[in-house]
């Protein structure tokens, strides 16, 4: 940064942050603060080939140290007045180093493959060890789990998953059904009378009639509604049985037991319908 609080911010750099065990890191904080002691002598970092892992010198006693990626970008700021702040970088990773580590951690073997799938998925299951899940205060403690929610766009399966879900949708909303039920009137051209009914009745008995018909209509109804229903709960099932995504199958099933229970219902409301259509022709 410029000496003048006039001067332009310098150009804007990613960095990372330095994590020490607290007996090193009150080193190098005496170190910064006194002023009179050169930085290089106590501190220096080395990195290994792969980028994630190094050693960290402290009065010249070796740290093992791992790259990892912290939940969201930081900006680092810097004052001289303590008036007029600048930015001076975009801090998106941590350096953590541990007394304990391996100075030299084992090298990945290579596993020689043309698949695409195959090693993009190699190398996404390699970054997910260096993803931190803490910010750099004490509140912030597991907040990548608290905060952000996982997301599944960057899934091609899951967004295939959804485009065939949409589009059986667009084909449910397309579909109808009709109930086929038996003319009413044809069995009484056929008997002269519905069951249970003879010839020459009397008009008492016209309201009994009205009473069998309607609950015929409401049957037959409710055995297409029925019908549908299982149905639908048919295909949920074998929707379900087709995806693998975990979090996507719970949801689906979530809408099946809905089914299920209207299935239960509407099978409970058929028989109840019967049973009083049954109590009327015996009469």
């Amino acid at each position: 940064m410029s000496k003048n609080k006039e001067d332009p911010p310098p150009e804007l750099e990613n960095q990372f942050i330095l994590r020490l065990p607290p007996e090193y890191a009150s080193t190098v904080r005496r170190a910064v603060q006194s002023g009179s002691v050169s930085l290089k002598d106590k501190l220096t970092i080395e990195l290994h080939p792969d980028g994630r892992h190094g050693t960290v010198h402290v009065d010249r006693v070796p740290l093992a140290c791992k790259l990892v990626d912290l939940p969201c970008v930081i900006e680092s700021l810097k004052t001289i007045d303590k008036k007029t702040f600048y930015k001076t970088a975009d801090i998106c990773q941590m350096l953590v180093s541990t007394v304990d580590g391996d100075l030299c951690p084992p090298l990945e073997e290579p596993v020689a493959t043309n698949d695409p799938k195959v090693n993009k998925k190699k190398d996404k299951d390699r970054e997910k060890k260096f993803i931190w899940n803490h910010g750099i205060t004490l509140p912030l403690k597991n907040v990548r789990k608290r905060r952000f929610r996982k997301t599944y766009i960057e899934s091609p399966d899951v967004e295939k998953e959804v485009k065939r879900l949409l589009s059986t949708d667009a084909e449910a909303v397309s579909t109808r059904w009709e109930v086929i039920a038996e003319d009413e009137t044809k069995d009484t051209d056929n008997h002269g009378s519905l069951p249970g009914i003879s010839p020459g009745t009397s008009s008492s008995k016209q309201g009994y009639s009205s009473s069998v018909v309607g609950l015929q209509k409401q049957i037959d109804v409710m055995k297409g509604k029925h019908q549908e229903t299982r149905e639908r709960a048919k295909r949920q099932e074998d929707l379900i049985f087709k995806v693998e995504n975990l979090a996507l199958k719970n949801r689906l099933q979530a809408v099946l037991d809905e089914l299920k229970q209207q299935e239960e219902q509407e099978k409970q409301q058929l028989s109840s319908l019967q049973e009083q259509l049954d109590s009327l022709l015996e009469k």
